[in-house]
C-alpha cells in the first residue's frame, strides 16, 4: 500500500544529514519535551502531560483551537500571552473554568498570564504553543518558539508575506520543532470529504486533472477611520508589531467587548491579505493535495480584483484568480463559484466542500441554498473502494489531536510547516497578481517571479523594528 505521509524533501535531507544520533542530542539541547510513559508515573501524572501556552486568545483560539486540544488527556495549558489584558484574564478564566468541569475540583490548575508571549516561551517546563493571533502576528512567534524549543500549532496562513513564510519553515527544519498547521480539512473530523476526494482523484477516479474551480468568497468595504484613544488594556505599539504605526481605531483592530465577533483587522491588507488566505490557505491547500503539489505551487498567475476606494477596510472584494501548474492543470479562484473545490478530470469531476457554511460563524457566506458538501459526476466515484496498493493519504482523526501524537512520537504531523508555507504562498502569488495587471511567471523552485522586479518588490514587506522575522536572533 502506497501511504504518503507529508515528509518534505528538505526535512529528509535535514535528518539524513544530521544523523539520528546527533539529531537526538539536538532536541535534548534545545528542550523538547520528554514524555514519561503512562505505565511509569500513571495516566494522569502532570509529568505525562504536555504543558502548552495559548499565544493570542481570540475567536479562534476560544471556539476551536483551545476546545479541540483540551479533548486530549495528554494536554495540558498551563499559559496564555495577550498584547489586550482583558484577553489574557478571560482566557484564563476560560482555561480554569474548563479544567473545573473535567475535574469537578475549582482550583485544579492556576493559569498563567502573559502580556508579552516571549516570557512565556523561555518556560523550560513549557513543551509547546498555540498561536491564534493575527495573520502579520504568525510567523514571528512561530520562528521564536521554535528556536526556543518548543512545538507549534499554529493557524492558518503561515505568513504575511513569502519571505517570512520561507524564514519560518526553514528556522522549524532547522530546529527540528513539530509543527501542525491549522489546515483541519485535511483531518477526519468533522469533514472526512476532503481526504476522501483527494484519495480518489490522486487514484485517477476522474481520469487525468485538467481544471480545479476553488469558490472563495470575498470581503465588503467598510470600517470607521475616525481616530480613538488606545484602550489601557491594549499593547497597541506591540500589537501593530513588524507592520506601520497607524492611529487606533476599533475597526481595525478587534472589539472590546464581544471575544467572537469578526475582528476588523481582518479586512485591513496591513495586517493581512483578506480571503484569498484567509478561506484561500484551506481549500488551495486542497487543491494542491488533490494534484499532488504539496511542495510545489503555480508556475503562471493572472487575477483582476476589486479594492475598496472608501472606508478602513482595504482586501480585495470581487475578484478571479487563474493559475497554471507544471502538470498543465488549470486552477481558478473566484466568488463566483461555489464554496468549495471541484476538480475536473478528461473522465468526470469532484466537488468537494463543507456545505454552505463559513470557517467561523461569522465570516461571509454565499446566499441562497447550502451546497451539497460532496457530489460528483457520477455516483460511483464516490463510492469507489481504494484499493490496497493504490495511494492511500495521510490519516489523521483530527487536526490537533494528531499535532500531539506527533509531539509524542516526533513524527511529523499531517500539515507540516512546508506543506503550510506553499499553500499559504499559492495564496500570496495570487494576491500579488491582483495588484499587478499582467501575467505573473511564477518559479516554485527558487520562489521568485521571472524577469519581474515589479513583483519580486512584494514577496515582502518592511518590518518595523524591533519587530518582524527579520529581528528574530
Amino acid at each position: 500500500m502506497k501511504n504518503l505521509k507529508n515528509n518534505s524533501e528538505s526535512r529528509r535531507n535535514f535528518i539524513k544529514s544530521t544523523g539520528k544520533g546527533a539529531l537526538a542530542a539536538s532536541f535534548a539541547a534545545t528542550g523538547f519535551p520528554t514524555i514519561v510513559p503512562a505505565s511509569v508515573l500513571g495516566k494522569n501524572a502532570p509529568s505525562n502531560k504536555i504543558n502548552i501556552g495559548q499565544i493570542g486568545f481570540g475567536r479562534i483560539a476560544m471556539t476551536h483551537d483551545l476546545p479541540e486540544t483540551l479533548k486530549n488527556d495528554i494536554a495540558r495549558v498551563i499559559a496564555v500571552a495577550d498584547v489586550d489584558s482583558n484577553r489574557g484574564l478571560q482566557g484564563k478564566k476560560w482555561i480554569e473554568g474548563v479544567y473545573e468541569k473535567k475535574t469537578g475540583k475549582a482550583n485544579y490548575i492556576d493559569v498563567s498570564v502573559y502580556d508579552d508571549y516571549k516570557e512565556m516561551i523561555q518556560r523550560k517546563d513549557l513543551d509547546a504553543v498555540i498561536i491564534s493571533t493575527p495573520d502579520h502576528w504568525h510567523a514571528q512567534p512561530a520562528m521564536e518558539a521554535a528556536l526556543a524549543g518548543k512545538d507549534i500549532y499554529l493557524q492558518k496562513p503561515t505568513s504575511l508575506t513569502i519571505e517570512e513564510g520561507r524564514m519560518l519553515s526553514d528556522t522549524v527544519h532547522r530546529t527540528g520543532a513539530i509543527f501542525q498547521m491549522g489546515s483541519q480539512q485535511r483531518s477526519q473530523n468533522p469533514w472526512p470529504q476532503f481526504k476522501r476526494a483527494c484519495e480518489l482523484v490522486r487514484n485517477g477516479r476522474i481520469g487525468k486533472v485538467k481544471k480545479i474551480f476553488i469558490g472563495l468568497p470575498g470581503d465588503p468595504a467598510g470600517g470607521t477611520a475616525t481616530e480613538m484613544p488606545i484602550p489601557k488594556n491594549l499593547n497597541y505599539e506591540m500589537w501593530l508589531g513588524s507592520t506601520p504605526w497607524v492611529p487606533y481605531t476599533l475597526d481595525r483592530v478587534h472589539s472590546q467587548n464581544d471575544i467572537t465577533s469578526r475582528p476588523g483587522w481582518l479586512r485591513c491588507e496591513q495586517f493581512g491579505a483578506g480571503m484569498i488566505t484567509g478561506w484561500g490557505a484551506h481549500h488551495l491547500d486542497i487543491a494542491h493535495w488533490g494534484m499532488g503539489k504539496e511542495y510545489s505551487g503555480p508556475i503562471e498567475v493572472e487575477a483582476t480584483a476589486s479594492f475598496p476606494t472608501e472606508g478602513l477596510w482595504t482586501v480585495h472584494g470581487d475578484f478571479h484568480v487563474k493559475a497554471k501548474y507544471d502538470n498543465d492543470v488549470i486552477m481558478e479562484v473566484s466568488g463566483d463559484y461555489p464554496n468549495g473545490v471541484r476538480f475536473e478530470g478528461t473522465e468526470g469531476w469532484i466537488f468537494v466542500a463543507r456545505g454552505n457554511v463559513g470557517v467561523t460563524a461569522s465570516d461571509p457566506v454565499p446566499g441562497g441554498k447550502a451546497s451539497e458538501a460532496f457530489k460528483a459526476s457520477d455516483q460511483k466515484i464516490l463510492t469507489s473502494e481504494i484499493g490496497p496498493d493504490e495511494i492511500h493519504l495521510y490519516e489523521s482523526e483530527e487536526q490537533h489531536k494528531n499535532w500531539l501524537d506527533c509531539i509524542v512520537s516526533r513524527e511529523q504531523p499531517i500539515a507540516p510547516v512546508e506543506v503550510a508555507h506553499r499553500s499559504c504562498s499559492a495564496c500570496l502569488v495570487s494576491h500579488i497578481a491582483m495588484k499587478l495587471p499582467r501575467k505573473l511567471y511564477w518559479d516554485p523552485v527558487k520562489e521568485k517571479f521571472k524577469n519581474d522586479d515589479e513583483a519580486n518588490a512584494m514577496l515582502s514587506r518592511p518590518q518595523r523594528y524591533p519587530y518582524g522575522t527579520t529581528n528574530v536572533i
